[in-house]
């Protein structure tokens, strides 16, 4: 075959609209929204689960839109981000642990 051959070519994978983007980004200025919100309502030890849900929220609609990880290989996803939040529970487990120790 030739170099140019149109049957060997890969297809591009799908990018995302301006108009996705654009939801995307107003559903990040409503997720920041609710998190000042819930940051001055009262609701005492919830508060921090309640805002790590929403950045957990955040975090996803980047990774997946932003960073183009809806359109990858299954793969990749189905090892990288397990390992990911693995790690950032470590994290907030150890930040926790200390908290609670001082």
């Amino acid at each position: 075959m030739e170099h140019g051959d149109s049957s060997e070519v890969r297809k591009r994978p799908h990018a995302p609209s301006m108009r996705s983007y654009a939801a995307v980004w107003g559903s990040l200025v409503l997720l920041t929204a609710a998190t000042v919100a819930v940051a001055d309502l009262d609701l005492r030890k919830i508060a921090v689960v309640v805002c790590l849900g929403i950045a957990a929220a955040k975090s996803m609609l980047v990774l997946f839109f932003f960073m183009h990880l809806r359109y990858e290989n299954r793969l990749i996803v189905k090892l990288i981000i397990p390992i990911a939040i693995g790690a950032l529970a470590i994290f907030i487990g150890l930040t926790f642990s200390d908290i609670l120790t001082r």
